[in-house]
C-alpha cells in the first residue's frame, strides 16, 4: 500500500512589520505626584532613573480596552481588516484573570474570530517574545498575518508607598501586525532566560496566599477583614533593584550584539536603537558597550512614560517615528529583559 504525501504549509522566505498602533492613557502621573507616597525628590527620580512623568489609565479603562485601541491602530496602519488575521498574540502580565486569556476577547472585539489567540508571560521582553513567535508562524505559513499587542496596567499591581519598583512604573499598549515581506524585515530572534533569579523581579503574593489570607482575615469578623485589606493582600510588584540593574547592564549588551551578529548587522548600519524602557541608565550604558555611532537614534521614551514593561517598546517605536520619519524603512535594533529573568531581541526594519 503506497503511503499517501503529506501536505505541508507554503513556507514564507520573508517578514516585516506592516502596521504600528499604539495606546497612552490620558492621566499623567507626575514625580510630584510619587513624592506625596514615597519620600522621595523630583531630582532623585530623574537622577536615578529618567523619568519625569508617567501614564495611568483610569479604574475603568483595561488591559483589554487599550489593547484594542492600538491594534485597531495597528491595524488600520497595515490597510488590513481583522479578518485577515491568522493569529492574535497579546504579551501582558496585568491581565488580572488567569483564564480566559485577553487575547480571545481581544480577538473578539475586534472581529479576528476564529483567529488562534493566545497570552504571552514574558513580563518586559513580552513584545520580543511576539516578534518571535508572530515571525515564524508567518515564516511557516501558519498565518499570512499575525497581530502582536504588548500591553499593560501596571498601575493594579503596584503598592505606591514601595520604593523598589512602583514609582518606575507606567501603563499603556503598542502593537503591531507582522506579515509576508518581499524582502527581509526582521532578523533572527536571540531569547532566552534565567529563571535563578526569578526572585530579583516578582510579586509579594500568589492568588492563593490571596485566597488563604482573606479567609482567615474574614474568620475573624468584617473588621479583621478590612484590616487585612488595608494591609496589602493583594499582590504587588517588588524588585532588587542593584541585582537587576547589574544583569541588564552587563548581560543584556551581550544578548543585544549576538541579535547584531544573528543578522549579518554591524551597529553603524543601524538608524534606532530601542532598548526596553527600564531606566535611563541603563540605556546610556548599553549604548556605550555597543559603541552606537551618535548617528543611532536611541529611544528614550522612559522620560515621559516611565516603564510600561511589554509595551516599552512598541510605544518608543512610534515616538521615535513619530519625532523622526525620515527613520522608516531603516534598521533597528530592538532588546526587551525584565521579570523571569527572561530576555529578547531582534534587527527590524522599521514600519
Amino acid at each position: 500500500m503506497t503511503t499517501p504525501t503529506l501536505k505541508q504549509s507554503t513556507l514564507r522566505e520573508h517578514t516585516r512589520i506592516h502596521g504600528l498602533g499604539i495606546y497612552r492613557p490620558e492621566v499623567i502621573v507626575t514625580n510630584e505626584d510619587i513624592c506625596q507616597w514615597i519620600d522621595s525628590s523630583d531630582e532623585w527620580i530623574r537622577q536615578r532613573t529618567g523619568i519625569v512623568t508617567r501614564h495611568r489609565a483610569d479604574k475603568d479603562t483595561s488591559v483589554i480596552d487599550m489593547g484594542e485601541a492600538a491594534a485597531r491602530a495597528a491595524l488600520a496602519d497595515a490597510g488590513i481588516e481583522a479578518s485577515q488575521l491568522g493569529a492574535v498574540l497579546v504579551s501582558t502580565v496585568t491581565h488580572p484573570y488567569a483564564t480566559p486569556s485577553a487575547a480571545a476577547q481581544l480577538a473578539d472585539r475586534l472581529g479576528a474570530t476564529p483567529a488562534p489567540a493566545y497570552d504571552i508571560s514574558a513580563a518586559c521582553a513580552g513584545y520580543c517574545y511576539g516578534i518571535a513567535q508572530a515571525d515564524a508562524l508567518v515564516h511557516a505559513g501558519t498565518a499570512e498575518f499575525v497581530l502582536v499587542v504588548g500591553v499593560e496596567k501596571l498601575s493594579d499591581f503596584i503598592d505606591n508607598t514601595e520604593r523598589t519598583i512602583s514609582f518606575l512604573l507606567g501603563d499603556g499598549a503598542g502593537a503591531v501586525v507582522i506579515g509576508p515581506s518581499d524582502s527581509p524585515g526582521i532578523g533572527p530572534s536571540v531569547w532566552g532566560s534565567d529563571g535563578s533569579k526569578h526572585e530579583s523581579i516578582r510579586m509579594t503574593h500568589s492568588l492563593l496566599d490571596v485566597r488563604e489570607l482573606s479567609l482567615a482575615a474574614l474568620s475573624e469578623g468584617p473588621e479583621a477583614l478590612a484590616a487585612a485589606a488595608e494591609s496589602a493582600i493583594w499582590p504587588t510588584m517588588r524588585q532588587d533593584g542593584p541585582t537587576v540593574f547589574r544583569w541588564a547592564v552587563w548581560e543584556m549588551a551581550k544578548v543585544a550584539q549576538q541579535a547584531l551578529d544573528a543578522a549579518g548587522i554591524r551597529a553603524e548600519d543601524l538608524v534606532a536603537f530601542l532598548p526596553h524602557q527600564a531606566n535611563i541608565r541603563i540605556i546610556d550604558e548599553m549604548v556605550k558597550q555597543l559603541n552606537l555611532p551618535e548617528h543611532v537614534a536611541v529611544a528614550r521614551d522612559i522620560v515621559d512614560a516611565g516603564n510600561t514593561s511589554a509595551a516599552s517598546i512598541p510605544l518608543a517605536m512610534h515616538r521615535l517615528l513619530s519625532e523622526n520619519p525620515h527613520l522608516s524603512g531603516g534598521l533597528a535594533l530592538q532588546i526587551g529583559f525584565g521579570a523571569g529573568l527572561v530576555f529578547g531581541a531582534q534587527v527590524v526594519v522599521l514600519p
